[in-house]
């Protein structure tokens, strides 16, 4: 089996390298965690150069101006943007293109999508619902009204992005006009409607759309988006089987990569720094203890390598096995939220006090990491959904 790149990927990656080469951790030269955002806006230099380099367009089709590439590309180079913490919105606004090319309507297709591989329009993605522990799917229901409208109502916590993007894709459960509702479904409930989940193109700017500032762990801002009786046009309303579960895949494969690419990064500064300190008139790095360390967190790096890719190729090729791919990004997702929290630890604790020294930049990637591993949620629950999965699916 061959399990190299495609010239293509591997052109995006290098691509990739060129645009992030000598960009600070964060964008700026030593940032601090402050009670406020760390910064009010993303990078929109950088956001230019990557849209110069056709690499807002990755997974877009050549009609759109794209280069009609697949999910391993994009995680390639998302790996690069993390080794330097770049503050780009690239794959929310990645993830949400291309699920509007594959299940969005032509008119949104039309308006959109060009556009966003030019880096003219940011799209962002609410993906987890009230609290960030419940489904995304359940925070907001949608009715549809007889002219065809949806109007929607609920609450989405932590969205990316959401001050700085044009649109936020947001999942909604669509329930029937006359069911009563007052408020979004509970887990279990017969009128979940898990089975008819929709996906709505929101503007930031728009009526009976609210936002509330929220701070991440990384310090970055988020918000929290409060939608009371919005009115979105069938247009730009995603009413298709399997549009949320794939856009939910590639959203978290990605922040896979992101995990892959900044745990590298940080095992890279720990090796330069362990290679330079030195302690009775020898660098630390030829010491057992700091090498056996460093070795340990090399084997997480390359299980959360080989565990991304098989997740990215299973959602690129559409390929079939004993178990769907929910399986291996359940088991990506299981080495990145665990294996980056050990990388970055294991780099604190060999860089000693400069590890905590926010003058330096390694405490950045550790509040990025823990943000990360947040997001991605604790790897037994992953196991746990992994075991509902070989429970339906039984191997032999």
């Amino acid at each position: 089996m061959d399990f190299t790149f495609t010239e293509e990927q591997q052109a995006a990656a290098e691509a990739a390298r060129a645009v992030f080469a000598g960009v600070a951790p964060d964008g700026v030269p030593s940032p601090s965690l402050v009670p406020g955002a760390v910064a009010d806006d993303f990078d929109r230099a950088l956001w230019t150069r990557l849209a110069d380099a056709d690499l807002l367009s990755l997974l877009l089709a050549p009609s759109y101006g794209g280069s009609g590439l697949d999910a391993i590309a994009l995680c390639l180079v998302l790996r690069e943007s993390a080794k330097v913490l770049a503050r780009v919105p690239l794959l929310e606004s990645s993830a949400a293109a291309v699920t509007v090319q594959t299940y969005g309507s032509e008119e949104a297709r039309t308006d959109l999508l060009t556009r966003v591989g030019r880096g003219e329009v940011v799209l962002s993605v609410a993906a987890h619902g009230r609290t960030g522990h419940d489904p995304a799917e359940l925070a907001v229901t949608a009715q549809r009204d007889a002219d065809g409208t949806w109007v929607l109502d609920g609450v989405q916590t932590a969205v990316p992005w959401a001050y700085d993007a044009d649109y936020i894709v947001v999942p909604a459960t669509a329930v029937a006009a006359d069911a009563g509702l007052t408020e979004a479904p509970q887990v279990g409930t017969a009128r979940a409607g898990a089975d008819h989940v929709l996906l709505a193109l929101v503007p930031r700017v728009h009526e009976g759309v609210v936002l509330a500032e929220q701070i991440s762990t990384a310090g970055e801002r988020l918000a929290e988006l409060r939608l009371d009786s919005a009115r979105i046009a069938a247009r730009d309303v995603i009413d298709a089987d399997g549009a949320w579960e794939g856009l939910r895949e590639l959203l978290t494969t990605g922040t896979c990569a992101l995990a892959l690419g900044l745990g590298e990064g940080a095992l890279t500064m720990t090796g330069e720094y362990t290679g330079k300190r030195e302690q009775f008139g020898h660098p630390i790095a030829s010491f057992q203890a700091v090498a056996m360390q460093a070795a340990d967190r090399y084997i997480d790096l390359r299980a959360m390598e080989a565990t991304l890719w098989q997740a990215a190729w299973r959602i690129s090729s559409g390929a079939t096995g004993a178990l769907p791919s929910a399986g291996d990004v359940a088991v990506a997702k299981i080495w990145a939220s665990e294996g980056v929290r050990r990388v970055v630890q294991t780099a604190q604790h060999l860089h000693g006090g400069f590890g905590a020294d926010v003058d330096y930049p390694l405490h950045r990637y550790h509040a990025w990491a823990k943000h990360l591993e947040l997001s991605l949620g604790p790897a037994a629950a992953h196991e746990e959904s992994l075991g509902d999965l070989l429970a339906a699916h039984p191997l032999g």
